[in-house]
């Protein structure tokens, strides 16, 4: 099994320092991701520029696609599978959207005027259209990632209207891109009622990365919001990491296991060491 380091593991840092962390802590690979790649581009940085850095050392995956309006949906597919392309990640990632949580709580609470800029995503629609949007934008993405010579990993964000295992799936299914695979993030499953046998049933072609992370429960009827639910060191939430794990693994899937965490308390601490610790648990709960 290969671990390669989430950009979470090293929380505060930038672009640069998650590659540096990645080899300090003896991961195999970075999983390089937003808003740290594109403030590394917006400075005037280009991919090539990460190559000395990284200097033959893998990344697994280069993300996130976030939903927004076309425009801006196309020019950030593009830049992260460039990124992929000149860097040699095999998958840029994609979430359903939309990616800001608070979006969601003011639409559920009734105060998302009609005039607010937020993107808003599916919020709204019926299940059939919800889909058929999100699928539309998945199409799109893959696309861009095939004109760069990389894969599409897709991520359903536990508080978005798409959100579901079996939505994912019937995405992937509806699109028929070869390049269009999915991620098993371990919270983003179980917070929505996903289960170990759903993920053990699935096969291990179609998964190209798995985020092992932790969380606490949330009532019934609220938002799942990663700023509470998330806030925890991986293996003290309620998330019973062994059974997700060996569920992968029944898959066959023998690729990249991204430990990936949202804890304030722990994303303050030395950032070698949270990558390091992350990594030896990850590294146990694979043995």
């Amino acid at each position: 099994m290969k671990i390669s380091m989430n950009s979470t593991a090293a929380f505060h840092g930038t672009t640069l320092r998650d590659i540096a962390v990645a080899k300090a802590a003896g991961y195999d690979a970075v999983e390089l991701q937003t808003p740290k790649l594109f403030r590394f581009l917006d400075a005037g940085y280009t991919a090539q520029d990460l190559l000395p850095a990284l200097a033959g050392f893998p990344v697994s995956g280069v993300g996130a696609i976030q939903e927004a309006p076309d425009q801006d949906f196309i020019r950030d597919a593009t830049r992260l599978a460039q990124v992929a392309q000149v860097v040699g990640a095999p998958f840029v990632q994609m979430c359903t959207g939309p990616v800001d949580v608070r979006v969601v709580h003011d639409f559920k609470a009734g105060i998302l005027a009609p005039g607010d800029a937020r993107f808003r995503s599916t919020l709204g629609m019926d299940e059939k259209d919800a889909l058929a949007d999100t699928a539309r934008r998945v199409a799109l993405a893959a696309d861009i990632a095939a004109d760069h010579g990389v894969g599409l990993y897709l991520e359903p964000l536990a508080w978005a209207p798409v959100n579901r295992l079996a939505q994912a799936l019937q995405i992937l299914e509806t699109i028929d891109r070869p390049n269009a695979k999915l991620c098993v993030d371990f919270w983003h499953f179980w917070v929505t009622g996903d289960t170990v046998e759903q993920v053990a049933a699935l096969p291990a072609e179609i998964i190209a990365a798995v985020h092992v992370c932790d969380g606490l429960p949330v009532a019934a009827g609220d938002v799942p919001d990663q700023s509470s639910s998330r806030n925890v060191w991986t293996g003290a939430g309620n998330i019973p990491l062994q059974e997700w794990v060996d569920a992968t693994k029944a898959t066959g899937f023998d690729g990249w296991y991204c430990p990936e965490i949202f804890c304030d308390k722990v994303a303050e601490q030395d950032d070698v060491l949270v990558a390091s610790s992350l990594r030896n648990t990850v590294a146990m709960l694979l043995a």
